[in-house]
């Protein structure tokens, strides 16, 4: 239900009560003292008060209660019905505990209300007390509340369980279609490779000059093959191999290293446990920022700062390679990956040159509210 039908449903339910409790109260022998004023307009506020019982039940509830306190010692001998309402939306919020407390608190003031109306003895007090808030109806209204709440959970539960396995089957589609699409381009991609190496090895034994079309098309391959294995290298991260994270990006840095790039590492802050989820995305992005600078950047040194920051993880990778403001490189598949990755996590990402020439990539992302 709307936020605007159900606030004019609360409206009608407490108008209609209202009105009931007045045309009972109205029925009875009363006069227009002070007193019997005053239980009109108690009468009329208990109705009214439920109007607010889906945003302040616990509130709604006390008045309710209150109020039928109130008339009930100014001499009206009126069912408590507003406050039936009131433990029946108190208990369908969840507040049981305090629900059982007014109630039992409710059967002990009715009577010494009834009695401080001077209208009743001791026995007829009792009496109607227990006429104006039968323990049955109470029961059936707290009964009702609980079973409507426990069936709203149960809905809940069922809608938030068909979401997570809805995204978990369209997840495990999509990386099933990425995994065959990976194998498949991989093998054509090969064959291509080696027909063109096979032929450039030929034309060059036989001393002829190799087309320079033939030349770009083994290159070609070489790159394609290269990119294809590494874009999707996170795909055959399964269950069956062990996961990666921010503890092995040291072996990233040295195998950068082996490559003849000087880098290094860099790590601030005390180092502690972060989220699964963000562990292996600080590691994707060193990877991915140190494979780019090997590849693309034509780089001498490369840096890495990792940085355990209050409540966030700080990454920065930077490089003195040729990218420059005026000549920044398209952003490829990787890094692309990488911002998708981080804005899951909430994060941040930068990707430009540097002012100073060269390439930085900068991640912040959270560890107190991911999961």
């Amino acid at each position: 239900m709307s936020t605007g039908r159900a606030g004019l449903t609360d409206w009608v339910i407490a108008v209609g009560v209202a009105a009931t409790l007045l045309f009972n109260g109205l029925s009875g022998q009363h006069s227009t003292t002070y007193l019997d004023l005053l239980g009109y307009a108690l009468l009329a506020a208990g109705g009214l008060a439920l109007a607010a019982r889906r945003r302040a039940p616990v509130l709604v509830l006390a008045v309710t209660g209150l109020c039928a306190v109130g008339y009930q010692a100014a001499g009206f001998d009126t069912p408590a019905v507003a406050y039936l309402f009131a433990v029946y939306a108190a208990v369908r919020a969840g507040h049981r505990a305090v629900t059982v407390a007014a109630s039992v608190a409710m059967l002990a003031l009715l009577p010494l209300a009834a009695l401080a109306s001077g209208l009743h003895d001791t026995g007829e007090a009792f009496a109607q007390a227990r006429g104006a808030l039968e323990l049955a109806w109470l029961i059936a209204a707290g009964a009702a509340g609980e079973a409507l709440r426990q069936a709203e959970r149960r809905a809940e539960e069922a809608e938030r369980t068909r979401e997570e396995t809805a995204r978990r089957r369209a997840d495990e589609e999509r990386l099933h279609i990425a995994r065959e699409l990976h194998d498949s381009l991989t093998h054509q991609i090969s064959i291509i490779k080696v027909q063109a190496e096979v032929a450039v090895h030929v034309a060059r034994k036989r001393g002829e000059q190799v087309p320079e079309a033939l030349l770009a098309i083994q290159e070609a391959g070489r790159e394609a093959t290269r990119e294809l294995r590494a874009t999707l290298e996170a795909l055959r991260d399964d269950d069956t191999t062990p996961p990666r994270g921010l503890d092995h990006v040291a072996e990233l840095v040295e195998r950068a290293r082996t490559t003849g790039l000087d880098a290094t590492l860099t790590i601030e802050g005390q180092r502690r446990d972060v989220p699964v989820a963000v562990d292996r995305t600080g590691y994707r992005i060193v990877q991915e920022s140190l494979t780019n600078i090997a590849r693309h950047a034509a780089a001498a040194t490369a840096s890495v700062r990792i940085d355990y920051g209050p409540g966030t993880l700080a990454i920065r990778v930077d490089d003195d390679g040729k990218a420059t403001p005026d000549a920044a490189p398209v952003p490829g598949v990787g890094l692309l990956g990488m911002r998708e990755r981080v804005t899951a996590l909430g994060g941040h990402l930068r990707a430009a040159p540097r002012d100073e020439g060269g390439f930085t990539v900068q991640a912040e992302l959270p560890v107190d509210r991911t999961s």
